[in-house]
């Protein structure tokens, strides 16, 4: 009975009862720990989205994906406030540090220092630009509070900016795989971008 209930179940019901929630979980794992393309994965659930037949899927998606890069951003820097606060520092802290570059860094001081929470919206769009920023808003002793009004808008922002290489992706390819392939690349591409420009022009004399 089992068997015949999943195997008569609607295909686009159980992929959204497995798929949003382990989106969901996916891009907090990869704001904490950010080793987990999670462009990539906005990216490519949008293209699954785009190609299902309900109107909702991507709104789901936008909702999903940027709930869940508030929630890993804000759970971070809240863990980062409390490694400055300890004598001692904490793991978490030292991952942030590990993870931001002294020039990158210095760029995101001056930034912040000009444009205050703004530059967060910038920092998340930038490949590689939102944990130098976020280590900044700690070394400054921004209050989480502030953080977060500046956190809303970028997570909005970038969630919108990936959903869109998605259904991108999607509307050049008839079926969803080679959608997500495409989608997957250009993400990859756009994140490896900035690494190339900076050994190009360190190689220059």
């Amino acid at each position: 009975m089992l068997a015949a209930a999943v195997t008569h179940a609607p295909p686009e019901s159980t992929q959204q009862a497995v798929g949003y929630p382990s989106l969901f979980l996916l891009i907090v794992i990869g704001a904490l720990v950010p080793v987990v393309p999670t462009g990539a994965l906005v990216s490519s659930a949008a293209v699954v989205a785009f190609h299902q037949t309900s109107p909702l899927s991507l709104l789901l998606v936008f909702v999903v994906s940027s709930l869940a890069a508030f929630l890993g951003d804000v759970t971070l820097y809240w863990l980062g406030q409390r490694g400055m606060r300890s004598r001692n520092g904490s793991r978490w802290l030292a991952a942030i540090r590990d993870r931001a570059p002294e020039e990158r860094l210095a760029q995101a001081q001056a930034r912040l220092a000009a444009h205050g929470v703004t530059v967060l919206v910038l920092s998340r769009l930038v490949p590689a630009g939102r944990i130098p920023v976020m280590l900044a808003c700690l070394m400054a002793r921004m209050p989480l509070r502030r953080f977060v009004r500046g956190n809303v808008p970028a997570c909005l922002a970038w969630t919108l900016t990936y959903q869109l290489i998605g259904i991108l992706g999607g509307s050049l390819f008839p079926e969803p795989w080679e959608g997500v392939v495409a989608a997957v690349g250009l993400t990859v591409a756009i994140s490896a971008a900035p690494a190339v420009w900076r050994r190009l022009r360190g190689g220059r004399p």
